[in-house]
């Protein structure tokens, strides 16, 4: 499917005067930005696993038998959020990894519905987006 993309994005380019994909130093500067945003996401994760992995004391063991079932609880409900950020983060991660490989295949910025590039201005603040804005509302 990426190949049948990039032949009709080829014949496009060869009809038309406009720009369909972003040239090189571009696609450096995005890589650039995705990188740096990897390794904060990387970081972010390792806090979020030891967070939820953290099988520490509370310190409630001289406490009421009822507060110490409210922490208890407040722990697991923690415990469970947590996962589920680091889940989230995981993904986020995938995501940024699959720009990169986009980047290598020319096809970074490169709407998924419209064929159109994607603007600068949304991929600098959302590197890993595939659709363009108009075709975000669409859906």
């Amino acid at each position: 499917m990426v190949y049948q993309l990039v032949l009709k994005l080829k014949k496009y380019k060869i009809m038309s005067d406009n720009k369909v994909s972003y040239s090189a130093k571009e696609l450096k500067e995005f890589k650039e930005i995705i990188l740096e945003k990897i390794e904060t996401a990387k970081s972010d994760l390792s806090l979020l696993r030891s967070a939820y992995a953290n099988d520490g004391d509370n310190g409630t063991d001289d406490t009421s038998p009822t507060f110490k079932a409210f922490e208890e609880g407040s722990s697991t409900l923690s415990k469970d959020e947590n996962m589920k950020l680091a889940m989230r983060q995981e993904k986020f991660i995938k995501s940024l990894k699959n720009a990169l490989i986009r980047i290598e295949n020319k096809t970074y910025g490169i709407c998924r519905v419209t064929g159109n590039l994607i603007s600068k201005e949304r991929l600098k603040l959302v590197p890993h987006a595939t659709l363009s804005i108009e075709a975000k509302r669409a859906q």
